[in-house]
């Protein structure tokens, strides 16, 4: 990698640096370029190099993460071969990464499932191309992604080994 390969990811690093510590504490509509590029110590005009506004740092940041959660599920085929294994292992990935909820929140909450089930459906349908037009297989994937995330969302009371354990119990008894 050159030394100007070094900056640029630096630089980005910086960044998404600053984004994060805004997003803890902001919601995304709340955060201007002045303030992050004064928490990343940039020129505004540096920003401006790399991302077109705050929604555009916004998104690669989400799908940076989403990329994440993808690389650790390499077994794509769990999501018809075991999908309470396969919904076990994504929220596990999902809760594990505080980033997640983070990045996640407010008006982006409806983003993370939206963008997960994309990034499944691409992987498993590259993988198996005859499933790309069966109504079961594409709302079986949605339910795994939305049903799961929903559920994990919505009972915040309880810990999250507990909730993706009971998801997974649930899953394969709908499943069966």
């Amino acid at each position: 990698m050159s030394n100007m390969d070094n900056r640029i990811e630096k630089t980005r690093q910086s960044i998404a640096k600053a984004f994060v510590e805004l997003r803890s504490h902001k919601p995304l509509e709340r955060i201007t370029v002045k303030e992050l590029c004064e928490l990343a110590q940039i020129n505004k005009s540096t920003f401006y190099c790399h991302y077109v506004d705050i929604y555009d740092l916004s998104e690669k940041v989400e799908q940076h993460i989403v990329s994440d959660i993808m690389k650790d599920l390499d077994n794509i085929e769990d999501v018809i071969q075991d999908p309470a294994e396969f919904s076990g292992r994504l929220f596990s990935e999902y809760t594990k990464d505080p980033l997640v909820k983070i990045i996640f929140s407010d008006s982006r909450r409806e983003q993370f499932p939206r963008k997960l089930l994309a990034s499944i459906k691409e992987h498993f349908f590259a993988r198996f191309p005859e499933f790309a037009n069966s109504p079961e297989k594409n709302i079986m994937l949605t339910y795994c992604v939305y049903g799961s995330y929903y559920t994990l969302h919505e009972n915040q009371e309880y810990d999250d080994s507990t909730a993706v354990k009971i998801i997974c119990e649930i899953s394969k008894r709908i499943v069966s």
